[in-house]
């Protein structure tokens, strides 16, 4: 165990995105994943394992009850288990895809990632030896070889990743964040961004974010400390500014970050949704499910696809931009039903820097979506708007 997290990636069983009771998901028999031991074994309890999907699970001792226990129609994806074991379940006429050695990453995985799973290794070796940073190597060496191996392998990763996200936020409000990369962490617009993810979380909204540094790590930060007193934010941010850029250091910016979390420990868990298309800029370690994926645009579209409580969009330059009618194109056309709310923060950078404001007010004029857009000057009006624009 590493900084904050106090569970392994692989055996911890899933938790309620505001850090509530944990449960068993596999107690739904309606469920038909297992995703950890613990879920396995809970099934097992039932007697069979006819129909059900077991991702990313070491079965290597649980051979025995492999052998007696009905498999068909059962798939197992990744899970290393005894030859006798695979040889049985393939005769009951289960699927096996068996693990695929020399990855960074695992393709199957049925949980998102957690910090500790990320920046595993930072203390001995520096962020280069990270999982993180490794599943970054191998993605910029093997993107354009050509390779179907590959690029499979990228999206069987993706897609585990979005089942696990939709299984963590199912019945919670989200609400998400968006914001420029390069918000240093000794700023004004840093500590206002990590008030309004505080705010938000205090209200009982789930905060999800790009995943990144910047305004996107501010948000989680502030989501973290949601539980703690408001003088605990005040001293985090203070201890930040002294890294207040991933760069020159990716590792000094992480470990500061983990220093916070084990100065506080017990935060709320936030949803960072970053991606290895832009690996230089390495997720924060304030969201607490971490969702990465390889493709971008999967990564983008899901991540505002999700926002079901709406989107509160900070300065930010081209990426923000995208995001803001990423987001308008299916509000204008109620492509996911009724339209979410919009609220962009800095009327200035909105309507003079950059003036996507009367563009998105142009499209939502006599469209449902009028009434769900709103353009503030600050932070400290956002929850209002969010709350008027929800009515």
């Amino acid at each position: 165990m590493m900084h904050g997290e106090g569970h392994d990636d692989q055996t911890v069983r899933q938790a309620a995105p505001h850090g509530g009771r944990t449960t068993f998901r596999g107690g739904d028999r309606s469920d038909r994943e297992i995703e950890t031991l613990d879920e396995f074994d809970h099934v097992m309890e039932g007697g069979t394992l006819s129909g059900f999907r077991i991702q990313s699970v070491d079965l290597t001792e649980r051979t025995a009850v492999l052998l007696s226990t009905d498999t068909s129609r059962s798939v197992f994806l990744g899970c290393p288990m005894a030859p006798e074991a695979r040889a049985k379940i393939q005769a009951d006429g289960a699927l096996v895809f068996p693990p695929v050695p020399h990855l960074p990453f695992d393709p199957y995985r049925g949980l998102l990632y957690s910090p500790d799973h990320l920046f595993a290794g930072l203390d001995a070796g520096g962020y280069e030896t990270t999982p993180d940073a490794r599943a970054y190597e191998w993605f910029q060496r093997t993107k354009a070889d050509g390779d179907i191996l590959a690029s499979m392998l990228r999206s069987i990763h993706d897609d585990a990743i979005s089942d696990a996200l939709d299984e963590l936020l199912v019945g919670a409000r989200v609400v998400g964040v968006m914001g420029g990369h390069a918000m240093a962490r000794d700023t004004d617009a840093y500590a206002g961004a990590a008030r309004l993810g505080r705010e938000l979380a205090r209200t009982g909204l789930t905060v999800a974010t790009g995943g990144g540094p910047g305004a996107m790590e501010a948000a989680n930060l502030g989501a973290y400390a949601a539980p703690h007193r408001d003088e605990m934010l005040d001293e985090a941010l203070e201890l930040l500014a002294k890294t207040p850029s991933f760069s020159p250091s990716v590792s000094d910016w992480v470990r500061a970050a983990l220093e916070v979390r084990d100065r506080w420990p017990g935060g709320d868990a936030s949803v960072g949704i970053p991606t290895w298309f832009y690996g230089h800029e390495p997720p924060n370690a304030f969201a607490g499910h971490i969702a990465k994926y390889f493709a971008n645009a999967t990564r983008e579209d899901g991540l505002l696809a999700r926002c079901n409580a709406g989107v509160i969009f900070l300065p930010g330059a081209a990426g923000t931009v995208q995001e803001v009618f990423d987001n308008a194109t299916p509000n204008y056309y109620e492509s996911r039903g009724e339209p979410t709310p919009m609220v962009l923060v800095d009327r200035t950078h909105w309507t003079e820097r950059l003036p996507a404001w009367p563009l998105l007010k142009a499209l939502a004029q006599e469209r449902p979506m009028e009434t769900r857009i709103a353009l503030v000057d600050s932070v400290a009006e956002v929850p209002e708007a969010l709350a008027r624009l929800s009515a």
